[in-house]
């Protein structure tokens, strides 16, 4: 038997911020809240999406993230998703990109990086 992803852990400075920002982004409600401050979120019916705890830290970020988060449209296509993501407070993000990817960069609220891809997926 395999593993699956089950919970990505983001350390953050505003559990809240990005709690209300990746809810936004990926259509989640939030699950939990922890003595620490953290905050779960995930899908609304439970379903195999991987739940994002947005942990508080003081901790200050150095260098590069070492692991990314791509994300897909599921009812847009992609300029229209990079529109709604801009809205919600994303930043386009250079990462020494060439101009000619498929994909944005972008930035969350607190400048964790991640990517808006072409392809559009179907809703699970």
């Amino acid at each position: 038997m395999a593993c699956r992803i089950s919970e990505l852990i983001i350390d953050c400075a505003d559990a809240e911020r990005l709690a209300v920002f990746w809810s936004e982004v990926l259509g989640y409600v939030e699950l939990d809240r922890e003595d620490d401050g953290g905050i779960a979120i995930g899908p609304p019916d439970g379903g195999p999406q991987p739940i994002l705890v947005l942990s508080p830290s003081s901790d200050p970020r150095t260098g590069k993230l070492r692991l990314h988060i791509d994300v897909n449209a599921t009812d847009r296509d992609q300029d229209a998703e990079l529109e709604r993501l801009l809205a919600l407070g994303a930043e386009p993000v250079d990462v020494g990109q060439t101009g000619t990817e498929s994909w944005h960069v972008l930035a969350d609220p607190e400048g964790n990086e991640f990517c808006l891809l072409r392809t559009r997926l179907q809703p699970l």
